[in-house]
Order: structure tokens, then C-alpha cells, then sequence
């Protein structure tokens, strides 16, 4: 783009766009019908498929559609899956309603009932005493061509203005952007971000600018709520340890005392211990593995 002295802005003459045009067109000449057919199957091993484990049969509309909820709490990664895992589910009857199976290059997710906080997952579950409040706790990579998928077969078409969305996730702490070194940051800590929808106060303080969130589940599932106007919270916690580590999980117990986990939660003593004993398991195997 370009501005004349006259104030109005005119396109400026490129031909980046039309050689990459004429590289493609090229490409796909060149492409046998080998290369389609492995294309193709490619792409069939990619889609995104939201499965019943009893049956192994794929939902046939999305899972919000076949079971609408009045809460939806979203955990993402290894540390904030322990957190729900101790504080949440230890606190109620949960029945698996669904999980995501999905391939691509860091992600294998396993079929097996009795999973380590290690392996890959994506699993949905409903509270037995009170099925509108739906838990996802997802350890598992979602690559940038699947996560429209995984939205869709998630969410649907359908807006959901009476559901209210809390998701968890960390980040390590060099991506935080501020004024301070990083170094000198009190790791672990919370940030939220919400939709404009949102009217509850949030647990943490914000999220300043210019920071950002990417990657699932933050940038699609926070957008695709602004979008359709759907309440929701992100808690975002910045740490220096990325695995399954006992001080990252419990910097999440500010968010217990939220209006959405807040009636999930009975005993936090002994979800405390519950969380030790987790922590232990896990050493335990990790050491039979290293």
C-alpha cells in the first residue's frame, strides 16, 4: 500500500501474489495422482474425531448440541489437568460423555481407560449430580489445522450465550511480556483475559498489553466466544516449569474461589493430598521411564 501527496492510499504494483500463484499452479501439475491419494490419506488421519469410548462411534453433532451445559471448564496441559484432577473431580461423581482422538506430529492420543498424567488425552466428562456442568481436561497437542476442527465438534454452529467457559492453561514464564526481567518475576502466577460478555470478577489480575494469547485453547476457544458473545474466562499462568510440577498446579487455587468452581470444590485439605499422591505416581513412573 502506498499514500499519493493527494491523502487517498492506492494499491502498489507486486508480483509476490501472482509467482506464488503460478508456483502453486505449477506444483499442482506436477503432483501424480500418487501424490493426491497420499494427500489425501494425510488429511483423513488428521480430522479431528469426538468419539463415545464405550462404542468407539463418532457423535453425530457436537458435543455442546448432545449435552448442553450451564458451565464449561476447559483444562489444557499437564499441570492444569492435575488441578481439576485433585480439586474438581475428586469432589463429585464425573461420567465420561466423549473424547478427541487426534494425530499429527507431537500428538498420539491413546484409547486406554487408565491414563498417566503423561500421555496424551482429550477427554469430556459430565457432573453425574448436575450434567449441565461440563469438565474437558485435554494434555494433548492440538496443531494449527485442527483447531477450527476441534471447535466444531466441540461447540457446533449453534451460539450459547446461557454457558459460561472457564479455561486453564500455562505458559512459561519467558513469554510474558514486561518492562521487568523475567528473571526477577514471581513464577508461578496468574493472569485472565475474558470475553467483553464476562461480568464476574476475575480471580487474578489481567492481562496486560502488549501480551497475547495463542495457540489452543486460548486463541480459539477465547475468540469463538467473543465471537458469539459467550461468557468466558481464560487463566493463564505464567511459570519456569513446564512439566507436571507440584507448586505450578497449586498456583491455580485462587480460581476455586470463582463462581464456576466454587460449588464443585468440597474438600480442599484432602484434595491437597489427593494432589501429593498424583505428584508421587507420576515421579514414581517417570523415573521407570529415565
Amino acid at each position: 500500500m502506498a499514500a499519493t501527496f493527494f491523502g487517498e492510499v492506492v494499491k502498489a504494483p507486486c508480483r509476490a501474489g501472482t509467482e506464488e500463484e503460478e508456483e502453486e499452479e505449477e506444483e499442482g501439475r506436477r503432483e501424480t495422482p500418487e501424490d493426491r491419494e497420499v494427500r489425501r490419506q494425510l488429511a483423513r488421519k488428521r480430522e479431528v474425531r469426538l468419539l463415545r469410548r464405550q462404542t468407539k462411534t463418532s457423535l453425530e453433532v457436537s458435543l455442546l448440541e448432545k449435552y448442553p451445559c450451564s458451565k464449561f471448564i476447559i483444562a489444557i496441559g499437564n499441570n492444569a489437568v492435575a488441578f481439576l484432577s485433585s480439586f474438581v473431580m475428586n469432589s463429585g461423581v464425573w461420567e465420561e460423555v466423549g473424547f478427541a482422538k487426534l494425530w499429527n506430529e507431537w500428538c498420539r492420543t491413546t484409547d486406554t481407560t487408565h491414563l498417566s498424567p503423561a500421555e496424551a488425552f482429550c477427554i469430556f466428562y459430565h457432573l453425574k449430580s448436575n450434567p449441565s456442568v461440563i469438565l474437558c481436561q485435554c494434555s494433548c497437542y492440538v496443531a494449527e489445522d485442527q483447531q477450527y476442527q476441534w471447535l466444531e465438534k466441540v461447540f457446533g454452529s449453534c451460539t450459547r450465550k446461557n454457558t459460561q467457559v472457564t479455561i486453564l492453561t500455562c505458559r512459561h514464564v519467558t513469554d510474558y511480556k514486561t518492562s521487568e526481567s523475567t528473571g526477577s518475576l514471581p513464577a508461578p502466577f496468574l493472569k485472565a483475559l475474558k470475553t467483553q460478555n464476562f461480568k464476574d470478577p476475575a480471580c487474578c489480575s489481567l492481562l496486560e498489553q502488549p501480551n497475547i494469547v495463542h495457540d489452543l485453547p486460548a486463541a480459539g476457544v477465547l475468540s469463538y466466544c467473543q465471537v458469539w458473545k459467550i461468557p468466558a474466562i481464560l487463566y493463564l499462568c505464567y511459570t519456569d516449569v513446564m512439566k507436571l510440577d507440584l507448586i505450578t498446579v497449586e498456583a491455580f487455587k485462587p480460581i476455586l474461589s470463582s463462581r464456576s468452581l466454587k460449588s464443585l470444590v468440597k474438600n480442599i485439605p484432602q484434595s491437597t493430598e489427593i494432589l501429593k499422591k498424583l505428584m508421587t505416581t507420576n515421579e514414581v513412573q517417570s523415573n521407570i521411564y529415565t
